[in-house]
């Protein structure tokens, strides 16, 4: 049987950015030390990736659990935690290790300074992310999380708020949300706290998924940066897929002599996108 004689490019820009490859390499370091690691939820959205930790020792645990962790060494993700989990771990006599991303990290520190200073704080992303849970957890005023234009009740809004953003949200949306915010005439102490990692990334998926005739975005299913990406791409595309594992190619998606793109999320791994390559290789 004649191969399909695809034309395949993997995206370079593709991969882990800058804060989770620093969180697995602590975890790779630790566990071949031999040291018995924990980590607080998974260390990133890619199910592939916390499985080959887990094979090398790491357990990861939940919120739920966090209690009956004791004496152990625990990991921080670069999401970020809120101060409560630092407080609840170190009373249990577990060990952390620091493993937040330094640009969550500042943002931290600048929602806290908001908050400390009687700002109302604003933060545009998803409520349930745990990088968003870390910024809500040092706030001890008032403040709000929307993650859409449409979920905003600007009646019952203070005349000013500082605006921040979770670090992996859309930036076009996000200016988006200033503009019609200071429409409603609210005053707008902005933060522009989308990493550049993934506000970059934007143009440069635009073109690639023009220049191509299918995509493929490798992404896990919990991914918030893959499912932004994979809209960006769908967006310029329709021929463009998002999987989680690699048995989820499917032939159907490819004609002869496509040009086929491939490309990932921040928490996706090099190792899978290259086995993702060698799939669609052998059509």
């Amino acid at each position: 049987m004649m191969g399909l004689k695809l034309k395949i490019t993997v995206d370079q820009d593709a991969g882990f950015c800058f804060g989770v490859t620093r969180a697995i390499s602590k975890a790779e370091e630790l566990l071949a030390a031999g040291h018995q690691l924990y980590c607080l939820g998974q260390i990133v959205h890619n199910h592939a990736e916390v499985e080959r930790l887990e094979k090398l020792g790491m357990q990861s645990f939940s919120h739920e659990n966090i209690d009956s962790i004791k004496n152990k060494t625990v990991l921080i993700r670069s999401h970020g935690e809120p101060p409560e989990t630092y407080q609840i771990l170190q009373k249990n006599g577990n060990q952390i290790v620091e493993a937040t991303c330094p640009i969550v990290a500042k943002l931290q520190e600048k929602v806290e300074r908001s908050d400390s200073e009687g700002s109302f704080v604003m933060i545009f992303g998803k409520a349930e992310h745990p990088e968003v849970v870390g910024l809500t957890g040092r706030i001890s005023g008032n403040y709000i999380v929307v993650k859409d234009l449409a979920d905003v009740d600007y009646l019952s809004l203070p005349k000013s708020l500082t605006l921040y953003s979770q670090t992996t949200m859309d930036l076009d949306s996000l200016n988006q949300l200033r503009s019609k915010l200071e429409e409603e005439g609210i005053e707008v102490d902005f933060r522009d706290t989308v990493c550049r990692k993934v506000s970059n990334k934007k143009k440069h998926l635009e073109s690639f998924a023009i220049e191509n005739d299918v995509i493929i975005m490798v992404a896990g299913e919990r991914s918030s940066n893959g499912k932004v990406l994979y809209e960006i791409c769908k967006s310029k595309n329709s021929r463009s897929y998002k999987i989680s594992q690699v048995d989820q190619v499917s032939p159907e998606w490819f004609k002869a002599n496509d040009r086929v793109g491939i490309t990932g999320a921040t928490s996706t791994p090099t190792w899978q996108i290259q086995d993702v390559l060698e799939a669609v290789s052998k059509l």
